[in-house]
């Protein structure tokens, strides 16, 4: 079954009228529209439901380093909630430069990818089949002045690490709210890094992601407090 690409929304307006119409279904019908399966699980297709998400929105970005519905600048993210309706887990921003100039924080992936973000909460509990899992009511968001400040923060301190070939000595402890992971499907998914020396190595990608203290922050703040 052929599947027609919306055309990607011209303002945010319509980008939270698309989204707004989807909340409270289940992924199965959302998936029925598109001509999708759906997996019995998805500890193999982790991105299953936000490539679903992307489709339905509108999403023009594909694979490129920049929010995802390039003509309004907004990231969309997926958000797992438990049955506490709480993050399930950390939730993944970008790839994370290994090599060249680190730049300034306006200038970053992350920035770029954080500065206004359509959240959408996705049921996840483990006694429910994805199919039967309902989408929450989305959020439009951006950080505020004091919410940038602890990005930029744990961002300049991350990078300055990077940038002085001690990417190896970076753990998840590292970072208030943004932290640092290995990204990559097997060991062997080796890239290029520097060494304390200067010297270009292999080591593993990694990736920026938010921790989950900060996006139950953000829910606390818009759902629970409205």
């Amino acid at each position: 079954m052929s599947v027609t690409r919306l055309p990607p929304p011209a303002s945010e307006t319509e980008l939270l009228e698309r989204a707004n119409a989807l909340a409270g279904l289940r992924l199965e019908q959302l998936a029925a529209r598109v001509g999708w399966g759906s997996p019995s699980t998805l500890r193999h297709n982790k991105g299953w439901s936000g490539q679903l998400l992307e489709l339905l929105l509108g999403a023009d970005a594909g694979s490129l380093a920049e929010p995802d519905f390039q003509r309004i600048g907004v990231e969309l993210k997926t958000l797992p909630i438990d049955t506490r309706g709480l993050p399930k887990e950390s939730t993944y921003v970008c790839v994370v430069p290994l090599v060249g100039v680190r730049g300034e924080w306006e200038n970053s992936w992350v920035y770029r990818k954080l500065r206004r973000v359509l959240w959408f909460p996705i049921e996840a509990d483990n006694n429910v089949p994805p199919s039967q899992r309902r989408v929450g009511t989305p959020l439009l968001w951006s950080p505020d002045r004091e919410q940038e400040r602890r990005l930029r923060q744990d961002w300049e301190e991350l990078m300055d690490m990077v940038c002085l070939g001690e990417l190896e000595k970076i753990t998840a402890y590292h970072g208030n709210v943004l932290q640092i992971r290995p990204k990559a499907a097997n060991a062997k998914s080796l890239t290029w890094g520097i060494n304390a020396n200067g010297e270009r190595v292999r080591t593993l990608p990694r990736g920026f992601y938010l921790r989950s203290r900060f996006t139950t922050e953000i829910l606390r703040r818009y759902y629970i407090s409205g």
